[in-house]
This record gives structure tokens, sequence and C-alpha cells, in this order.
């Protein structure tokens, strides 16, 4: 049902006093609710490159992002990793396929050391039922999901490679940055980076390093640092 991680911790964050409560779908709930979800949910510690859930199995719950990042991608016909959305504490995973009583249409994998609480099925569905704000926010977040699907398709559709690229570090400032770290830096590997961009790995190192060339971005590592997002967002709609 969820593959528990030998990094689990005895103690779970409060769902009352969780430090991303105000970005999550919980933030409507009642302080009863939240202590009811408390009691009953479960937390595991993933390493990176640890897979919460995978594509094509039943869901059981959600899984609330209380630590970390997380990559959700599907395999395509060649075998081949796409990327088709980025998580951030706050997120809720593997609600599309709970709603709809479907299989993940796609697996949940940590980027880095992640903390994952689960909520049940059961306990998920009597909140929907009972708060009117959750089910509301529930019903946004699965339109926006779709708005943002119908984007992918088009990005990958018709825009090239390096207008993808712009677009794809754009997207990881837009999911990971915040005031506090300017310039942005983020790590992730060139596979993951070219499973977002839709790509070849040799060709998204290539045009990354042509963005580092046009002092765009710097490299170190693994570690890329956003230095002219302003000239990347440019770059992003040139065909647009």
């Amino acid at each position: 049902m969820i593959a528990y991680s030998p990094f689990m911790k005895s103690t779970y964050p409060e769902c009352e006093t969780c430090h991303c409560k105000s970005e999550s779908i919980f933030t409507h709930c009642a302080v009863h609710e939240l202590n009811a979800i408390s009691a009953n949910k479960s937390c595991s510690y993933y390493k990176r490159g640890q897979m919460i859930f995978q594509e094509g199995n039943k869901a059981f719950g959600v899984f609330c992002l209380n630590e970390g990042k997380v990559k959700i991608s599907k395999l395509g016909s060649d075998g081949k990793e796409q990327i088709i959305r980025l998580a951030k504490p706050g997120d809720t995973l593997g609600y599309r396929a709970l709603m709809s009583d479907t299989r993940y249409s796609g697996s949940a994998i940590a980027l880095e050391d992640t903390q994952v609480c689960f909520i049940a099925a059961e306990d998920f569905n009597r909140l929907l039922s009972n708060n009117y704000l959750v089910a509301k926010d529930m019903i946004k977040m699965l339109s926006y999901a779709l708005g943002d699907a119908e984007s992918a398709l088009a990005q990958l559709a018709l825009k090239p490679v390096r207008e993808r690229l712009a677009e794809a570090l754009l997207l990881l400032l837009k999911v990971y940055g915040n005031n506090e770290q300017t310039p942005f830096t983020i790590s992730l590997t060139r596979d993951d980076l070219a499973s977002l961009v839709g790509t070849a790995k040799e060709t998204a190192i290539r045009f990354l390093s042509e963005f580092k060339e046009e002092g765009l971005v710097a490299t170190q590592g693994s570690a890329i640092t956003i230095i002219d997002a302003d000239k990347l967002l440019k770059i992003s709609h040139m065909y647009d």
C-alpha cells in the first residue's frame, strides 16, 4: 500500500503546527479535522532516488510532502523518463488517481532526502465530504493540473529544445525558489534535467553549456545557478 522507508523517525509532524500547512490543501481545515488526520496518518523518509509510489499501482490514499523535493515522472514506450511535475513542501501527491479511482499515471521519486505523510483514502474522502472549502480547493487543483498538462503537451510539440530548457529552468525557480536564496541554485542531475525538458541528456548538456557561455546560468557539478532569469524568460517565449 505504502512504501515505508528505513529512514522513518519516531515522531511525526503535527498537521496543526506543520510549517507548510498554509501552502497545502489542508489550510482551511478546522483544528479537530487536523487532529484527526494527524492521529491516523503515517509518515516516511525517503532518500534521494527512492520511489514513493509507482506508475500503474492503485492509489490507497494521498501523500503530503513535508520536506524535500519530489518529481512525478512517466516512462515512455521507449523506456525514457519524462518528468511531468515537480513537487515542493505542502504539495499533495497521488490525488488524481484517488479521485478518479484509477491507477497512478506516473511515479513519485525523491529528488533529495524527503519526508512524506500518507493519509488513507477513507480519512481523506471523509474530509472532502465534510469540508466544503477543502473540496473546493481540490477541484481547483484538478483544474490547474489539467491546464498544466495541456500546456506541457503544447510546449513539447511546438517549442525547440533551447526554449524548453529555458522554460524548465524557470519552472525550477518558480517551484523551489525563494526570496532568501538569491541567486537561485538547485542541485539536479543532468538526467533529471533532460527528463524535465523532454530531450536527450547530451542535448540538454549542450544547451546548458550555451546558457553558461552566455552568462545566463552557472554550473558546478550537479548544481545549477540561475544568473539572468529575465533573459531566460525571453528565450522561453521566443516562439509563443
